[in-house]
């Protein structure tokens, strides 16, 4: 009888401990399917800026490998024609207008002038923080510009949800603009022999001015004009980069594990007049290199550049790869996807739910990156920025304040909505065909939208994200 009690006993501790080893392999293997996420973002790269997209003289061997071995979705827009609002959607999966982030982040005095905070707030619901919570390991590299680095008491990057961080135009120390892809494979090497999944910004800064050129990469276009020449050099170098990242997830053994994306905060600079003099500029966060001058950047035909509401300004490369996954060689030219997706999509894929209370203007965008589906967006688009009426001669195309896509019709229109254009802009995404003659009633309610997402948006920003500098300007 004894025995029988003892071997029941045993039998009762080799189950438990059979179903707690179950339980941890069943935690392992889901940690182990979650991918990892590089997400590339670089700054002012305009749409027509690869070789993959036609450039004449541009080459991104790197960038076009991604696009061999992933899905280029032409239909991606961001949320602003300029850099910290866009990031801003990117970050919160919110139209930055909810966080009255209009502009770029600059010093106190410009901020304050045009009704904006001094960063974005870190207490907020952000991508990072949400992947970090559930056991992402967390890095950022390269640009940061959700400040700005004259605003010495404005949170660091690792306030935002972030294990590692190597930034600039952020408070701080600023990281050498071309170190940001030997920190984030340092960052992946280690989180591989950490056993955890990880996410990391790759924020680059080309093409933005400055443009900081090594010769070098000089003498791969020296057959260019000079300012063609540097405008070559520098994306050749950030292409350069990208490859070394993916040649790292190669060695690693991780690039079925990972997706990586490329894409750009906002479309190409260019100086307001035709003839630009090329000349050395300083930037207090990056140093001294070239000035609009060398901005050769293009939009693949798309009207506008940056800062303007037109799709040369918002719609930029988006090319997503995760082998087995995504599929190999495509080219989307129907879905509609968004930078407010990249939230929900992210935390989708990380099986992370989303806070209560929290509403994201974006969608998971899933199904569309597997190529399962294309859903229908029930969500319109929104952006807002500050442009001048009439428009400035020099630049033409940048007079819209406001505009909306829903479905397959695009709306801008100038401060008080007096003048608007309308495009169906699946049918003329070159926005050649302004028909809101023809479609009065589709432009009604569109108005009667943008009315109501003006109506939706906070008055001021919350005190709470001013800069000391505010009281004491001195």
């Amino acid at each position: 009888m004894r025995f029988i009690k003892v071997f029941a006993f045993y039998f009762f501790i080799i189950t438990i401990l059979s179903c707690a080893e179950k339980s941890i392999v069943n935690v392992n293997k889901d940690i182990d399917t979650r991918p990892n996420i590089v997400f590339i973002f670089a700054d002012d790269w305009g749409w027509g800026d690869l070789s993959a997209h036609g450039h004449s003289y541009v080459k991104t061997p790197n960038i076009d490998r991604l696009v061999k071995e992933g899905t280029d979705f032409q239909r991606f827009t961001v949320a602003s024609g300029v850099c910290s609002p866009s990031r801003t959607a990117v970050m919160t999966g919110q139209f930055p207008g909810r966080h009255n982030i209009d502009g770029h982040f600059a010093w106190v005095p410009s901020n304050e002038k045009r009704n904006m905070p001094d960063w974005l707030d870190y207490e907020t619901v952000l991508m990072p923080s949400l992947l970090q919570q559930s056991g992402y390991a967390t890095a950022h590299y390269g640009k940061w510009h959700l400040s700005n680095n004259m605003i010495p008491d404005s949170p660091a990057p690792g306030e935002y949800g972030y294990d590692e961080f190597g930034a600039f135009n952020c408070s701080g120390e600023q990281i050498p603009v071309h170190e940001d892809a030997n920190q984030a494979i340092q960052f992946i090497e280690n989180a591989k022999e950490a056993n955890k999944p990880f996410f990391v910004n790759l924020w680059l800064h080309e093409p933005h001015t400055p443009h900081h050129v090594i010769p070098k990469y000089q003498w791969r276009f020296r057959d260019l004009d000079e300012a063609d020449n540097i405008y070559a050099a520098i994306l050749s170098h950030a292409d350069d980069r990208i490859g070394e990242v993916l040649d790292a997830l190669d060695r690693l053994e991780l690039a079925d594990k990972t997706l990586v994306i490329f894409s750009s905060d906002n479309g190409p600079a260019r100086a307001s007049v035709q003839v630009e003099e090329l000349k050395l500029m300083y930037d207090s966060a990056t140093g001294a290199g070239y000035g609009l001058g060398a901005s050769k950047g293009i939009t693949g035909g798309r009207k506008g550049y940056k800062a303007s509401l037109f799709e040369g300004g918002i719609a930029v490369p988006f090319i997503a790869r995760w082998p087995g996954k995504i599929e190999a060689g495509k080219i989307d030219k129907a879905s509609l996807l968004s930078a407010v997706d990249l939230l929900p999509t992210f935390c989708e894929l990380a099986n992370v739910e989303l806070p209560n209370g929290y509403k994201p203007d974006g969608i998971s965008q899933v199904s569309t990156l597997l190529g399962k589906e294309y859903p229908s967006r029930t969500k319109p688009l929104f952006w807002k920025y500050d442009s001048p009426w009439p428009a400035n001669k020099n630049k033409p195309d940048h007079w819209v304040t406001y505009a909306i896509v829903d479905q397959h019709w695009k709306l801008v229109a100038n401060q008080d909505l007096s003048h608007v254009e309308l495009y169906d802009i699946v049918a003329d995404v070159y926005e050649k065909n302004n028909i809101k003659a023809q479609h009065g009633d589709v432009v009604s309610g569109l108005i009667a939208q943008i009315k109501k997402y003006q109506e939706s948006l906070p008055e001021k920003p919350n005190a709470k994200l001013f800069s000391k500098l505010r009281q004491n300007p001195e």
